[in-house]
């Protein structure tokens, strides 16, 4: 930790011998679509607890050091010398690693806890302020690194159909019960938001039939997978476009937890070019001159 930051953490109130907990979206993983900012933030910290997957994406440039330079103990020998820890997240062991984190600044070490797309967007970054909020730690200063989400990187695969309102749902039950989300899938349907689903693995035909009700079948919808991670992925980068009466019948194209739904409007159209075809929303139906 420099001088400038445990200056400023001691203005506010947290101990200057304390390190800072960084929550870092890496986006996809990928280091072409990862901000600097979070690799920034990756590279110089004490402590990074990322997943086996992450830690292959983070390794493809350098952000952390090759598997080579890790020993037994799982830590790293940086080229410039700086060591640095690597411990392996799994969803298992969320809470514990919370936990684990806290005591790693407290003992004035910075933390980069890693997860895919941004923190908080269906991410890491409440439990975090969960878990330090059962654990009274108040002490413990946290910065969350935004990252890009699947929503965004799944639109600028297929061209620009969030450029008017849209919302995002998870069709995880995991801590939603079904109904809550059938009734925010009308609600979303209804109010002619593009909606984009996450957690596709769970339930998508369901869900679609569910915006079928409110909606024409004719509406464009663009299942998207891995965005972003090219090869690298689960199952490889791909997109495909349908329609919202078709879109069920694709669950061949629907890979996992890869991949999201990007449900469009009655404004919502397509524009091709001698390259390919494109979905595009409209912001409010404005013409040329209206810009």
């Amino acid at each position: 930790m420099s001088a400038d930051d445990a200056a400023g953490s001691a203005g506010n109130g947290t101990p200057d011998d304390h390190g800072t907990l960084y929550v870092v979206g890496i986006g996809p993983g990928l280091p072409a679509h990862m901000t600097a900012r979070a690799k920034q933030v990756i590279e110089s910290a004490d402590v990074v607890i990322a997943s086996s997957l992450y830690q292959e994406f983070l390794r493809a440039d350098g952000t952390l050091p090759p598997e080579s330079a890790v020993d037994d103990d799982g830590v790293a020998t940086r080229e410039d010398g700086a060591r640095q820890e690597i411990v392996r997240s799994t969803m298992g062991r969320q809470i514990e690693l919370a936990r684990a984190a806290f005591d790693y600044v407290r003992e004035g070490r910075d933390v980069a806890h890693v997860s895919g797309g941004d923190p908080s967007v269906y991410g890491k970054s409440d439990l975090i302020f969960k878990m330090a909020d059962e654990d009274d730690a108040t002490d413990v200063p946290i910065e969350v690194v935004p990252g890009m989400t699947a929503a965004l990187g799944g639109a600028a695969n297929v061209g620009a159909p969030l450029c008017n309102d849209f919302c995002t749902i998870s069709l995880s039950d995991k801590w939603r019960g079904w109904d809550e989300i059938e009734e925010k899938l009308r609600a979303a349907a209804v109010s002619e938001f593009v909606i984009v689903l996450y957690n596709c693995w769970r339930n998508y035909e369901r869900a679609v039939e569910i915006v079928r009700e409110e909606r024409t079948d004719d509406a464009l919808v663009a299942i998207v997978n891995d965005a972003g991670r090219a090869d690298a992925g689960r199952n490889g980068e791909s997109h495909h476009v349908t329609t919202l009466g078709d879109a069920a019948d694709h669950d061949d194209k629907v890979s996992g937890m890869g991949t999201s739904l990007i449900i469009g409007t009655h404004e919502t159209e397509t524009w091709s070019n001698a390259d390919r075809t494109y979905l595009v929303t409209p912001r409010g139906g404005r013409d040329v001159d209206d810009f």
